[in-house]
């Protein structure tokens, strides 16, 4: 859209060649190629700290030539490592949908009678919570001679709280009633609290609507944590934000990956440049950049095969992701 391109220069790195690679700003690149081909080498072990490094005022790292950042002013790498360190981390925390019920809930006519304030509404701290498990849902056994094994709770059955809080209701449900639905099925839920409808709005559009709200984010598959790291990302401007995925449709049904694409079109719309380490034809059929690194792996690997419009790759004999576009994509070459 003519606001210029990413220049990144490197010199040799393990099986990697000297690169010189154009990124466009404002557009989708996929960067492709075989496993052991160079991808993650030039994304993560070059781009990104060479650019973080450049924003920051700091030397760049050792292999890397010159990058000019054209633009970009922060850079956001959404990976596959889980979200939380433990059971603590649910859907509802992370995402923020929690804040509002507790806030909501401390508003019922029943828990100001008891002086129940916003905090007793947490799992974590708060006085509701179950005390045989301490809202973590679950107790851990120690069987000898045996690794511990984590079971249900027995007393609140893997809600989190205690007797209390299933006797407040707003609108006729608890808020472990509430912990317990999807995504989707919450949305009925919280009416009239319009920060919690935006914020499962949100989750929805991003796919995970199916998501229990109560559901710890270490159990989340890599796809899912990548698409939930998004949601504080989703309403605002990104203009000079650079969003970096490293293969996000691994797991992903066909009909998600369309999900997929359809948010990171949302992103670009909203000013953002997105860069993909993807094998999925799809994926990289709908980019507007590819970038194929090859033409095999290791040793035979490490080179920018070809640089382009996806039809631009197709065309090109030497390029291995060409010749899968051309067979997945007949009409590609147009």
């Amino acid at each position: 859209d003519g606001r210029g391109a990413i220049h990144l220069e490197t010199s040799r790195i393990h099986t990697v060649h000297p690169l010189g690679a154009d990124i466009p700003v404002g557009a989708l690149t996929a960067v492709t190629g075989a496993s052991g081909s160079g991808k993650t080498t030039m994304v993560l072990e070059s781009l990104v700290p060479a650019l973080r490094a450049a924003l920051a005022g700091e030397v760049l790292p050792a292999h890397v030539r010159d990058v000019d950042p054209a633009g970009i002013s922060r850079v956001n790498l959404i990976d596959a490592t889980p979200i939380g360190v433990n059971v603590r981390s649910t859907v509802a925390t992370y995402s923020g949908v929690l804040d509002e019920l507790r806030r909501a809930f401390a508003r019922t006519e029943e828990a100001r009678a008891v002086g129940l304030k916003a905090g007793a509404f947490s799992y974590n701290t708060g006085s509701l919570r179950c005390p045989t498990c301490d809202g973590t849902g679950q107790i851990t056994l120690d069987v000898q001679f045996l690794p511990d094994v984590d079971i249900e709770c027995t007393d609140c059955r893997g809600s989190r709280y205690g007797q209390e809080a299933h006797g407040i209701r707003r609108d006729g449900l608890t808020l472990p009633d509430i912990m317990a639905m999807s995504v989707d099925d919450a949305r009925g839920a919280v009416r009239g609290l319009k920060r919690a409808d935006a914020l499962l709005g949100t989750l929805s559009g991003l796919g995970l609507g199916y998501l229990a709200l109560g559901e710890a984010t270490p159990a989340l598959s890599g796809g899912e944590a990548q698409r939930l790291k998004l949601a504080s990302e989703m309403g605002r401007r990104q203009d000079g934000a650079l969003f970096v995925f490293d293969e996000p449709t691994i797991g992903l049904h066909p009909d998600d990956v369309h999900v997929l694409l359809d948010v990171l079109q949302r992103l670009i719309d909203r000013g953002a440049t997105v860069v993909v380490i993807e094998h999925d034809l799809d994926v990289i059929a709908n980019s507007d950049w590819v970038i194929d690194m090859g033409p095999g792996g290791g040793a035979d690997g490490g080179r920018i095969v070809a640089q382009g419009a996806p039809r631009d790759v197709a065309a090109r004999p030497d390029s291995v992701t060409g010749r899968y576009l051309r067979a997945a994509r007949p009409g590609i070459l147009g």
